[in-house]
């Protein structure tokens, strides 16, 4: 009798350990499955996010080349680059585009030494300050200065330069801060009324008040210069793309536009020269 209760109350526990071993199981099994579900989930959330914001860049560089055509148009659907916000919305997507024209800046490769000077002057510099930094630009982007090149390096040296004018082209507004002379502050100034891709001498019709005054300063056009004539154009078109989700992408392209003359068919040469997101 005795041999009998051990053996039952033995059973009992080796029961009770084998469904204690069963639950445990259970709720691992339990964890592991949850684990799986939350990682698919994140997984499929990530996956879906990523298609939403390609979706949104396809979007804004859609918008872009909207943009483009709506300039090239000379039907009524035509925008002007007067920067106008244009707001239309598809589906669960808002867009604004907005064109701005940049014929109203001055070009730092084409400006002349006397409008340099004058929108130095303008944007704070003193009148001898402004002419000795307009003559180093001119002579940064002049291949005429390699004839001096040994004393135009002297001197860069001698204001610890370790470098000296290339002879070239600026290639972009940040660059004219190398210039010998030029400060950060004049350069902030100067920066809104500059770009190295406007193709034309300054439309003082479309300038602003600064480049207006410094035009005047420097003695050129005061009269409306007419974009036609088949002289390109350069604008700054700028994309914002939003969806009901919360998604956004953004786009904002420099485009060289070669417009057709009058009576022509618009056959318009379209060349990004940047592209930013």
């Amino acid at each position: 009798m005795t041999r009998r209760r051990d053996w039952k109350r033995d059973a009992r526990r080796d029961g009770g350990f084998a469904l204690l071993i069963v639950l445990w199981t259970l709720v691992l099994l339990s964890f592991l499955a949850s684990i799986v579900v939350t990682s698919a989930d994140r997984q499929i959330r990530t996956v879906s996010a990523m298609r939403r914001a390609a979706q949104m860049r396809a979007a804004a560089d859609g918008g872009l080349w909207e943009g483009i055509f709506h300039f090239l148009d000379r039907s009524p659907g035509h925008w002007n680059a007067d920067g106008r916000e244009h707001v239309q919305r598809a589906g669960s997507v808002t867009s604004r585009i907005r064109l701005a024209s940049e014929a109203g800046l001055v070009n730092p490769n084409m400006a002349s030494r006397p409008l340099l000077a004058a929108l130095l002057q303008v944007c704070g510099a003193q009148k001898a300050q402004a002419d000795a930094i307009a003559a180093n630009m001119a002579e940064w982007r002049s291949t005429a200065q390699q004839g001096n090149a040994v004393r135009t390096k002297a001197l860069y040296l001698a204001a610890g330069r370790s470098y000296a004018p290339p002879g070239d082209m600026f290639r972009s507004v940040d660059e004219i801060g190398l210039v010998l002379g030029m400060t950060p502050g004049l350069l902030r100034a100067m920066r809104p009324h500059l770009s190295v891709t406007q193709q034309n001498d300054p439309d003082i019709a479309v300038a602003d008040p600064v480049v207006r005054q410094a035009l005047h300063m420097a003695g050129g056009p005061s009269v409306h210069m007419s974009p036609g004539g088949g002289k390109p154009a350069t604008i700054v078109v700028t994309v914002s793309m939003d969806d009901d989700q919360g998604g956004h992408a953004s786009r904002q392209a420099t485009v060289l536009v070669s417009a057709t003359r009058a009576g022509e068919d618009l056959n318009g040469m379209v060349h990004i020269l940047d592209i930013r997101s």
